[in-house]
């Protein structure tokens, strides 16, 4: 059958069951099937086109009501974690690109004026906080800063904050994304910024080797933090099929789910900062913490979700 004629016989099934909602756990579950079946149609004959997409979707939004109902409040935590975020963090992984492309823009904003600007570091980390650092490594010990505090009160002060920026993050999104871009712009142009003096002040080895402890999960929190703002901003200006109010709710309840998740990712950076970060450590030690840390971000919000959603 050609796509064409497969999308014509079945628009308007996919368009009422998308739409008109039921609770009746027979016909939900027949509705699945249905949708189950053409997916897999789909999959054979136009395994790339948006139509596939279009029911991989909806068939998961269906899969997710039918688990919903099930009296399963024991596993209610760990199905989150295992498969109710990564299949909403599927939907948004072109909004995760595009908060990706910000942020990495934002960062080479920040090298470049940096390089050209001697004064422009100043600017956006502040006098003190530079005057800070050069004393720092005039006394031997360029990443001081680390240790100024106690474990305790670092750890609960830098995790409250990386909570705070990225949840400003999510909901900044409502102003249709204009706020959201503006965080991670902020934050990128000072990460480039505060790297890139490093670089002239002839430390930045001991720098990458000390900031990335924490900063690969703090830096990749802000990031998604900035997917589920998108994503609640995309949600009002492009409705689809959908009125423009229900689509905002599905964005938000989206955009909250992921913003929720990245909490265990800012405790744990916390706890690096706080309590790792200012540790003599080994180079190996350091690497293979930053090695681990990349690699956890890669697979559970990049590959995972989209294995989780290619099962049938």
């Amino acid at each position: 059958m050609r796509e064409a004629a497969f999308i014509k016989q079945n628009a308007e099934k996919w368009k009422k069951y998308e739409q008109e909602d039921t609770r009746q756990p027979d016909e939900l579950s027949e509705r699945f099937i249905e949708l189950t079946d053409d997916l897999s149609y789909a999959r054979t004959f136009y395994p790339e086109s948006p139509v596939t997409r279009y029911l991989n979707t909806l068939t998961t939004r269906f899969h997710q009501r039918i688990y919903a109902n099930r009296k399963e409040k024991s596993n209610a935590f760990f199905r989150f974690w295992l498969y109710d975020l990564p299949y909403q963090f599927y939907q948004s992984h072109r909004a995760l690109l595009y908060s990706f492309l910000f942020f990495l823009a934002a960062t080479i904003l920040g090298i470049v004026s940096t390089l050209y600007d001697e004064s422009f570091v100043r600017l956006i980390l502040g006098d003190n906080y530079v005057n800070m650092t050069l004393e720092n490594i005039k006394a031997g010990d360029p990443m001081a800063v680390y240790k100024s505090d106690s474990m305790t009160a670092s750890f609960l002060t830098i995790t409250l904050n990386n909570v705070r920026v990225a949840f400003a993050a999510f909901v900044y999104g409502i102003v249709l994304s204009v706020g959201t871009v503006y965080v991670l712009f902020y934050n990128g142009v000072m990460l480039g910024a505060f790297f890139t003096f490093l670089f002239q002040q002839g430390v930045i080895r001991a720098a990458l080797l000390t900031v990335w402890i924490h900063g690969t999960l703090e830096i990749s929190a802000i990031i998604i933090a900035g997917c589920a703002g998108l994503t609640v901003g995309n949600s009002i200006l492009f409705p689809k099929t959908y009125s423009r109010l229900v689509s905002f709710q599905r964005g938000a309840r989206q955009g909250l789910k992921i913003a929720v998740g990245l909490v265990p990712i800012f405790i744990t950076a916390g706890f690096l900062e706080g309590f790792v970060t200012r540790q003599p450590l080994y180079p190996a030690v350091s690497i293979l913490i930053i090695g681990v840390s990349a690699f956890f971000i890669v697979w559970y919000f990049v590959w995972y979700p989209i294995r989780l959603n290619r099962r049938p």
